[in-house]
């Protein structure tokens, strides 16, 4: 059936007559501003029992929303239900602001106002919206490693409001870290990473829990460390503590998300074998024995573009709100590589080792090994 489309005016003109204004946009939407005497119900909400929220059926009533879609389709089939008086503004909320008629800010308390602001443009996500906003609050991650892959993740997992995050580094700033490590500033050389990184992901979300643990990781902490959490980011630098977290993760059935850089390469992955066991891959699958030292050099021994930590970080932040949301395909099995220098990405598989001294089907944890020991005599 043919729906009657009002301009705002002439929707603000039929209300002062006594005709209902009805915003059927979502609750975060309204809270940037609705018209003015508009009932909120969100579309969903409506349609599910029109009866509870509407009067008769010959009453005058004026739909809006955003742009003038969801109202459309919402008077629509009202329409066809019996409702013989239904209107939809054209432009929706969008045409009523720009025409300057009044708006009014929905009552709710600053927490929620601040939530609906802060996160609207998660919100409008169908993957996410509010109820994986909200999940994103009670997520806890730890961050190993304040530096250069931890700094621009932190940044970003601190920015989607994941709640509490967990950021262990037993190292001071320097100012050779400032080139890549933007969670610190030049105020801050000589504090400690964690702390410096704790000031300014508050600065940026004041509303996350950012637990600062200066401590270097070993087999005597790392329990502790993953305890509670529900992801783990790997932004360590040497192949001892990959080793180790990847052991712990397994032991905890916790997903650890992976990266690694030198120079103008870097490389993601995730490992969930501690919870898919003989499905997903472990870190020791994808390198069963690390490389000679000569052939796996850091940053501070081979350099690194300031910017390559920042896009494998990135991509880490990516695959952690996925993993908290349950959506998407995160990289489990799959190792992507890039080269910055010719910006080109490549994909190849990773699979279970069903011989994996750590990860294998019916293996028990096998504990702590001297790591370093490890390292050192491969190769």
């Amino acid at each position: 059936m043919s729906i009657r489309e009002l301009t705002p005016e002439q929707a603000r003109e039929r209300q002062r007559r006594g005709a209902l204004l009805m915003d059927v946009r979502q609750a975060h939407e309204r809270a940037g501003g609705m018209a003015e005497g508009a009932l909120g119900v969100a579309k969903d909400t409506l349609l599910a029992a029109p009866g509870t929220h509407l009067p008769a059926l010959d009453r005058e009533i004026v739909l809006i929303c955003q742009s003038g879609k969801r109202s459309a389709d919402a008077a629509s089939v009202l329409g066809a239900l019996g409702y013989t008086a239904v209107a939809s503004v054209a432009g929706g909320t969008v045409a009523w602001r720009t025409a300057g008629l009044p708006l009014v800010q929905p009552q709710m308390d600053a927490a929620d106002r601040d939530f609906y602001d802060r996160y609207s443009r998660h919100l409008l996500l169908p993957q996410v919206g509010e109820a994986g906003q909200r999940r994103l609050q009670q997520a806890r991650v730890l961050v190993l490693g304040a530096g250069g892959l931890g700094a621009p993740a932190s940044f970003y997992l601190a920015a989607a409001g994941v709640g509490h995050l967990r950021i262990v580094d037993h190292d001071v700033v320097e100012r050779s870290n400032l080139q890549r490590q933007i969670v610190h500033a030049e105020a801050a050389v000589g504090v400690a990473k964690v702390l410096s990184a704790r000031e300014r992901l508050l600065a940026l979300n004041p509303h996350v829990d950012i637990e600062a643990v200066q401590a270097r990781v070993s087999s005597d902490n790392v329990d502790a460390l993953l305890q509670d959490v529900d992801v783990v980011l790997d932004g360590s630098d040497n192949f001892p503590l990959r080793y180790l977290l990847n052991d712990a993760c397994i032991k905890h059935a916790k997903p650890l998300v992976y990266a690694a850089i030198e120079r103008f390469d870097g490389q993601v992955s995730v490992f969930d074998a501690g919870r898919q066991r003989g499905v997903a891959p472990c870190y020791r699958c994808l390198f069963p024995e690390p490389p000679p030292p000569e052939f796996a050099p850091n940053c501070s021994e081979a350099g690194v573009l300031g910017v390559l930590p920042g896009l494998a970080g990135v991509m880490q932040a990516t695959e952690v709100l996925k993993l908290l949301l349950g959506m998407g395909e995160p990289l489990v099995g799959r190792l992507l590589r890039f080269d910055a220098l010719q910006m080109r990405f490549r994909e190849s598989r990773v699979s279970a080792d069903p011989d994996c001294p750590v990860c294998a089907p019916g293996v028990p944890f096998p504990g702590y090994i001297d790591y370093a020991a490890f390292c050192s005599h491969q190769g």
